[in-house]
């Protein structure tokens, strides 16, 4: 185990905090400008695909939850064959592969640089975020600090993905957009490669000694198994949560960009910078809204995951209460454009919401899974995270033709009573996880 720290955490956080940070500027540069580009007309000096929204639509949910149902294979890759530490190696060489084939101007590249890129993401993500709760012995209260380092890292690369490979894939060249991307992953590998000295004994295949080999063979407890049943229903929270908040970048870019006012002082913001709001928010809420839950705590109030998890949902609601003040505008006021500060109201509270549930669940998961299950069930989170992008594409299909004043006002209102419903059972969900949450703020 890792004993060097910086600011008390072991310095493999460090080289996973920014292995994941050139990761998710990949990602979400990628997933800024893919809709933009499947939209834009096939004429002029920066031509797209043409797509109808629709369709661009279907393909954004499909691509988003297949790039995280490949979590269940690559949590499965790395607990049964090469550890996590190896299918985070070769997660990042697809990644990089996929998005310089996305650079070439052709649709049967395109598919192609997509499968690469899902393929990677699946075989990395799940794998690098069960490695950073290996850092931390058993009970470590800071385990839960450690996350919240890691999902700050997460919103770096997220911030400035959208704000540079937006800028040159939007107003420059698409293709020059995804290369961008690319060199973003590069940076992230070689970080990982150089750090592998402060990742020793951290991710390794179980096959490699006697005793990890013996414990696959273990059957689950009475603990574990009530602790995994409590993982799925935290799940299904997470389906609800993820398909409301990746309308982000759906339906909702779509929307900042045909139906909001971007124009401030003189200049029109790019549809695509809007993007990095999510990340900017969450890099400067993320340190109060963790003093905020241990103040919590400390007051003698109910504060575990799935609590924080219930209240995220209900936040992420009150978030598409403001869009539905944008669409009013448009729809009902008649207005030509809706106002911007709508957008940037819904984007901070579902930020309020994500930190309340996000990195909650990825310790959630390190804390309760089986240590022979350790990257599937991480993996099987992502995946549900995958569902609920397809979910977000489908609310977003159905904001085309339904309009979207109703649409935000039915995930507003679904959004608001799970929420209120799960309150009712935390108390008794918390029960099956036999303790486990006591070191977990």
């Amino acid at each position: 185990m890792e004993q060097n720290t910086i600011f008390g955490h072991p310095k493999g956080l460090f080289v996973l905090f920014f292995t994941e940070l050139w990761e998710r500027f990949s990602f979400y540069g990628m997933r800024a400008i893919l809709v933009l580009y499947l939209t834009a007309e096939t004429l002029g000096d920066n031509p797209g695909l043409g797509w109808s929204n629709e369709s661009a639509l279907q393909l954004y949910g499909w691509y988003g939850m297949l790039v995280y149902m490949m979590s269940i294979p690559g949590g499965l890759l790395a607990d049964r064959w090469l550890g996590q530490k190896k299918s985070v190696l070769v997660g990042g060489v697809l990644i990089i592969i996929g998005q310089f084939i996305l650079a070439v101007d052709s649709l049967v590249t395109f598919y192609a640089g997509l499968a690469l890129i899902i393929s990677g993401v699946g075989a990395l993500k799940p794998n690098i975020s069960t490695m950073v709760g290996g850092l931390y012995k058993k009970g470590d209260i800071k385990r839960d600090a450690g996350f919240t380092i890691f999902y700050i890292g997460i919103n770096i690369g997220a911030f400035s993905a959208p704000l540079l490979v937006g800028y040159f894939g939007e107003v420059v060249d698409w293709h020059l957009g995804f290369s961008l991307a690319g060199f973003g992953m590069i940076l992230g590998q070689i970080v990982y490669v150089f750090g592998q000295k402060h990742l020793t004994g951290i991710g390794d295949s179980h096959k490699s000694t006697p005793e990890s080999a013996a414990l696959m063979k273990q059957p689950l407890t009475k603990i574990e198994k009530d602790r995994t049943i409590v993982l799925l229903l935290s799940f299904l929270i997470m389906i609800v949560f993820w398909g409301a908040y990746e309308q982000a970048g759906g339906f909702m870019n779509l929307y900042a960009k045909q139906t909001v006012d971007r124009v401030v002082f003189g200049f029109e913001i790019p549809a695509s910078f809007l993007q990095s709001l999510h990340a900017f928010y969450v890099i400067i809420l993320g340190a109060p809204m963790a003093a905020f839950w241990l103040w919590w705590k400390k007051k003698g109030k109910e504060s575990s995951a799935i609590f924080k998890m219930a209240i995220g949902t209900i936040v992420m609601g009150f978030g598409f209460m403001a869009l539905m003040g944008a669409a009013y505008e448009v729809s009902v006021l008649a207005l030509e454009k809706a106002s911007l500060y709508w957008l940037l109201l819904s984007y901070l509270l579902h930020v309020v919401g994500e930190l309340s549930s996000s990195p909650v669940a990825l310790s959630f998961i390190t804390k309760l899974a089986p240590a022979k299950y350790a990257s599937f069930m991480m993996g099987a989170y992502f995946a549900i995270t995958g569902l609920g992008n397809k979910v977000a594409g489908w609310i977003g299909e159905a904001a085309e033709s339904a309009g979207a004043l109703e649409v935000f006002t039915g995930v507003t209102m679904f959004c608001l009573a799970f929420g209120l419903l799960l309150l009712v059972f935390v108390k008794r969900l918390k029960a099956l996880t036999h303790g486990a949450e006591d070191d977990i703020s």
